[in-house]
């Protein structure tokens, strides 16, 4: 399922999701312009790589990185592998984000957003501790904000598109729909797992920032809705 948009507006103007949303772009259209190789070099010395966060020293073959490994955490939330993974990314932030944001106000939203992010990458790193692959993108993050939106908002319906062996559109309740988003986080992971195959996607980090966005966002709560 491909969610398009939700019937759960505000009529707040969602303005710190919109400034994520175009630090993202900005970021990776400056990875874009430094070109294959410089792009490999920047996503080396700014995402967040386990080995060099848990053992406190940089890999010795790749280029230094030039502020603190822990730092990465931050920076590896604003870069993005391709044009498919920052699309799909900001479809799901634009989609879900300026409810929460409501919920919490803006500057709320953005601290639960990086912590969000942070616990979705240690999740990540908890798993795959002396991985040398960097991770990068916004993905945990903003599983933090679909999971915040699943217990908030659960029966705001969602447009979404169907393919299996055909292709529909259809509202569905966001309860159906992030449910099976985690679902297939969770069975993906644990799959990655049994194989023995922890490389490409980061599904803990998917399943951590979910997991921490639905216990946090009764603390970050600043308004009061009548839950959909």
């Amino acid at each position: 399922m491909i969610p398009l948009r939700d019937n759960n507006p505000f009529r707040q103007t969602p303005y710190m999701t919109i400034a994520i949303i175009a630090v993202n772009i900005g970021v990776f259209i400056i990875q874009f312009l430094a070109g294959g190789r410089g792009s490999e070099n920047l996503i080396v010395r700014f995402g967040a790589i386990p080995f060099e966060i848990t053992h406190f020293q940089d890999v010795s073959n790749y280029p230094v990185t030039p502020i603190p490994n822990f730092l990465t955490l931050f920076t590896a939330m604003f870069m993005h592998g391709g044009l498919l993974h920052i699309l799909s990314n900001m479809l799901y932030l634009w989609i879900f984000g300026d409810n929460v944001e409501y919920l919490m106000g803006h500057f709320r939203f953005l601290l639960f957003y990086l912590l969000s992010g942070l616990i979705a990458a240690l999740a990540h790193i908890l798993v795959e501790p002396n991985s040398t692959i960097p991770m990068i993108g916004a993905s945990g993050a903003i599983s933090g904000v679909l999971g915040a939106y699943f217990i908030k908002f659960p029966r705001a319906k969602v447009l979404v598109v169907i393919i299996f062996f055909f292709i529909q559109t259809a509202y569905i309740p966001a309860v159906f729909v992030l449910g099976f988003w985690f679902l297939m986080q969770l069975s993906s992971g644990f799959f990655s797992i049994a194989a023995r195959e922890m490389g490409g996607i980061a599904w803990f980090a998917h399943i951590g920032g979910f997991i921490a966005g639905m216990i946090l966002v009764s603390f970050f709560q600043k308004r009061r809705v009548t839950a959909w």
